[in-house]
């Protein structure tokens, strides 16, 4: 079991002091049977007047912080311990109806899961659709798990991975079209192809490491983003596209949502003469215990978003 000491640094630089709204603050990993949290510290400077904890509709912790000072520079300190246990892929194991494509959820969850099964954005021409479907057998059955697995190595085989700093996200027909993008643009096209199916889906937010020196993992910045997809007896599985992997070796989750938008880890607003914002840098670090994973000095640093 890797135990892990993260360190996510966001800071906010501006020409002279300005006022700060309230901010939303979504970093804190969740809770869960294979990721369990030693420590979690956050640092904001300046000081907030006030800062209170909640969990979301999704069961996300997030920090909402008010602030009374001006300065010139926001800086978010994020400090976390914890030991993750990744669910190896032997592990998933899907009901006996469900092993095989197309299958329906079964009346006892289908009404929890149709907001994630349904589309999210406009697709007139259904390429979507039609992409999502290649990976269907045209004769006989299609393997439920195999034909997802197919479908995220396929994005991570035949799309270029470019990172871009600007916020945003393509939609997933820009993405098909361009046929690159980043990990969120990623996430986005699977997610919608996998509804396409009929599948639930929801989007991931949260950090990529590396587990040891012979498995690298692309996609590194202030956040990562994949999939997960809903699979009778297994639950929730995740589906990284970017990497082409199954399972969440290599990937801290902090939080769930069934659109992006609802997943963003800082947002908030200030005010002060126009012009006056300079600049955003982020600072991200994972240690990876050497003892867990045979390797020395095991540490990986990026400074981009993803």
């Amino acid at each position: 079991m890797p135990s892990l000491t993260l360190s996510h640094v966001t800071k906010y630089s501006y020409r002279q002091p300005v006022a700060f709204g309230e901010h939303r603050i979504m970093v804190r990993p969740r809770e869960s049977y294979d990721q369990h949290l030693i420590d979690a510290q956050l640092t904001i400077s300046p000081e907030p007047s006030d800062i209170r904890w909640l969990q979301d509709v999704f069961g996300n912790s997030v920090a909402i912080a008010t602030f009374d000072k001006r300065a010139k520079d926001l800086v978010i300190d994020s400090r976390i311990r914890l030991n993750h246990s990744p669910a190896e892929l032997q592990n998933v194991d899907i009901e006996r109806y469900a092993r095989f494509y197309p299958f329906t959820y079964s009346s006892e969850e289908m009404p929890d899961l149709l907001r994630s099964i349904e589309r999210q954005h406009h697709d007139p021409l259904r390429e979507i659709d039609t992409w999502a479907r290649r990976f269907v057998s045209s004769g006989g059955q299609t393997d439920t798990l195999a034909m997802l697995s197919e479908m995220t190595a396929a994005i991570k085989r035949e799309f270029t991975y470019v990172p871009r700093p600007e916020k945003g996200t393509q939609s997933p027909m820009e993405t098909l079209a361009m046929r690159k993008g980043t990990c969120r643009d990623y996430a986005m096209l699977m997610i919608e192809a996998v509804r396409a199916l009929g599948f639930a889906a929801r989007f991931i937010s949260g950090y990529v490491y590396n587990p040891s020196s012979r498995e690298q993992r692309t996609g590194g910045g202030n956040t990562h983003a994949w999939v997960r997809v809903y699979l009778p007896g297994s639950g929730w599985v995740e589906f990284d596209p970017t990497n082409g992997i199954v399972g969440n070796r290599g990937l801290i989750r902090v939080a769930v949502a069934r659109d992006i938008y609802q997943a963003v880890p800082i947002s908030g607003t200030w005010s002060g003469f126009p012009g006056s914002f300079l600049d955003m840098s982020v600072s991200v670090n994972i240690a990876v215990d050497d003892a867990a994973t045979g390797d020395a000095n095991n540490s990986q640093h990026t400074a981009i978003t993803a």
